[in-house]
C-alpha cells in the first residue's frame, strides 16, 4: 500500500468491545481442542422462544423483505410506546420512538445529535461502564468524563460525584441501570436527587439506557424518565437481545419526542432500517406471551446465587449481591496478590490459559478508579452446571498458585 494512503487518527484510536476481543480468543482455543468455559460474553444461553420465530417465519413467507421507513414499521413503534408506556408509567407516542439495529448504534447517533465537535462539550458515563459510552464520545470529538461506580455504594456513584464534574459543558449525562458490568442498580430515591442535579443545567440530556430493564431482582425497575419533568429530556434506549435472548436478531429502540426525527434521520444515514422481518419478530416479542422472559429471568436469579457464593468461596474474591443484569463484578485485588499477579488482566489471562476459565478484566470498561481495587467480571448468562464447573476450576487454579 502506498505511504501516503492513511488511516485516519481517530479510526486508529478508536476503543472497542473487549468481551468480542476476548470471545475471539476462545474461540480459537475452543478450535484447538482446549476445554474451554466462556464467561465473557452478555448473550443469554437461552434460545429465541418459539412464537418469535414463527413471526419472523410468517413475516419472511408474506413477503416482508424489503426496506421499511428508517424509524421502523408502524406496528413495532406502537408495541414499544405501549410497552415503555406500561413498564416506565409514563405517556410514549409512537411517533416518538426510534427502532434500529440493536442499541449499540443510538449511541453514537445521540452523542453525535447533543454535542458539538470540538467544542468542549461533555459527556458523562459511569466507570466501569459499557466502553462504547467513551469510544463513540471520543469519536465524536466530545470530552469523555468518567463518573465513578464505587463498591462501598453497590456499584453506584455518589452524587456528589455528579455536582462536582457535571457543569455548564455537560451535554449528555448517561445513566445504566441496572448496568453492565456491575449489575448495580438505581433507586428511585437516587433517580430523584440525580433529576434534581439535572434540573439546574438546561442544556444536559440524560441518556438512559435500560438494556436490562427487565432484569431486575430484588425491586421494582425504576426509570428516570418517569419523574416529573425529566421525560422531556430523557432519551429512552431498549431493545430486545436480552430480555428475549434476540442479541443476533439486532432490534433496539429509543423514545424521547424532542430528538426522534434526528435520530431517525442518522438511521436513515447509516443503516436505512433494521431488518424488515426482524421487526415483525419484535411486534410478537412485546405484544405476545410473556412467559418465557418471565423464566428466563427466574433461572439468571438462581444463577446470580450460586456464581456469587461460588466466587465468595475463592481465595482473595469478594463479589457483592448484582441487583440486576446478568453480570458478578468480583474484587480480586487479594486474589492477584495471593498468586502474585501484578493486576486483574494479569490474572485473567492466567485464568483463560491456565484453568480455561474466559472471563473479563475490569480494564476493559474503563479506567480502575482510585482505591476500588481490581475486579474481573463473570458473566452467568450461561448454563448453571458451567457455572459450577467454571467456580471449581477457579478455585483449584487459586489453591494452585497460591504464593
Amino acid at each position: 500500500m502506498p505511504d501516503t494512503l492513511e488511516i485516519s487518527e481517530r479510526t486508529q484510536h478508536m476503543g472497542t468491545e473487549n468481551s468480542f476481543v476476548v470471545l475471539g480468543e476462545v474461540n480459537r482455543m475452543l478450535k484447538e481442542g482446549k476445554p474451554v468455559l466462556s464467561f465473557c460474553i452478555g448473550q443469554p444461553d437461552f434460545p429465541t422462544p418459539q412464537n418469535i420465530k414463527d413471526a419472523c417465519i410468517k413475516a419472511l413467507k408474506d413477503g416482508k423483505t424489503g426496506y421499511t421507513a428508517s424509524a421502523g414499521i408502524p406496528e413495532l413503534r406502537k408495541a414499544v410506546a405501549d410497552y415503555l408506556s406500561r413498564t416506565r408509567h409514563i405517556k410514549v407516542d409512537p411517533d416518538s420512538v426510534i427502532i434500529d439495529c440493536g442499541g449499540k448504534p443510538f449511541i453514537m447517533y445521540v452523542i453525535s445529535t447533543v454535542t458539538q465537535p470540538y467544542q468542549g462539550h461533555e459527556v458523562i458515563y459511569p466507570n466501569p461502564g459499557y466502553p462504547i459510552y467513551q469510544s463513540q464520545t471520543i469519536a465524536q470529538a466530545a470530552k469523555p468524563v468518567p463518573l465513578p461506580l464505587l463498591e462501598r455504594k453497590g456499584y453506584v456513584f455518589d452524587i456528589d460525584d455528579l455536582k462536582k464534574r457535571i457543569n455548564n459543558k455537560t451535554r449528555l449525562l448517561v445513566l445504566n441501570s441496572p448496568q453492565n458490568p456491575t449489575g448495580g442498580v438505581l433507586s428511585k430515591d437516587e433517580l430523584f436527587q440525580i433529576a434534581e442535579i439535572v434540573e439546574k443545567y438546561p442544556k444536559c440530556w440524560v441518556f438512559s439506557d435500560e438494556i436490562y430493564s427487565q432484569i431486575v431482582y430484588d425491586h421494582e425497575f425504576n426509570s428516570i424518565a418517569s419523574i416529573k419533568n425529566m421525560q422531556e429530556r430523557t432519551i429512552i434506549m431498549d431493545g430486545l437481545s436480552k430480555a428475549y435472548s434476540m442479541p443476533g436478531w439486532r432490534i433496539g429502540f429509543i423514545s424521547n419526542a424532542k430528538i426522534a426525527k434526528h435520530i431517525g434521520t442518522w438511521v436513515t444515514n447509516i443503516t436505512s432500517c433494521a431488518p424488515h422481518m426482524c421487526q415483525w419478530a419484535g411486534v410478537e416479542a412485546l405484544n405476545g406471551p410473556q412467559d418465557e422472559t418471565k423464566k428466563m429471568i427466574k433461572v439468571f436469579k438462581e444463577r446470580r446465587s450460586i456464581i456469587v457464593d461460588g466466587l465468595n468461596s475463592i481465595p482473595g474474591f469478594k463479589c457483592l449481591r448484582p441487583g440486576g443484569a446478568f453480570y458478578a463484578w468480583p474484587n480480586v485485588t487479594e486474589a492477584c496478590k495471593l498468586i502474585s499477579a501484578k493486576d486483574s488482566e494479569e490474572l485473567r489471562t492466567r485464568l483463560l490459559n491456565e484453568a480455561n476459565v474466559a472471563a473479563l478484566s475490569d480494564n476493559h470498561f474503563g479506567s480502575r478508579n482510585v482505591g476500588e481495587g481490581e475486579h474481573l467480571r463473570f458473566s452467568y448468562a450461561t448454563a448453571t452446571e458451567q457455572i459450577k464447573e467454571g467456580i471449581k476450576r477457579v478455585k483449584e487454579f487459586m489453591e494452585k498458585n497460591k504464593q
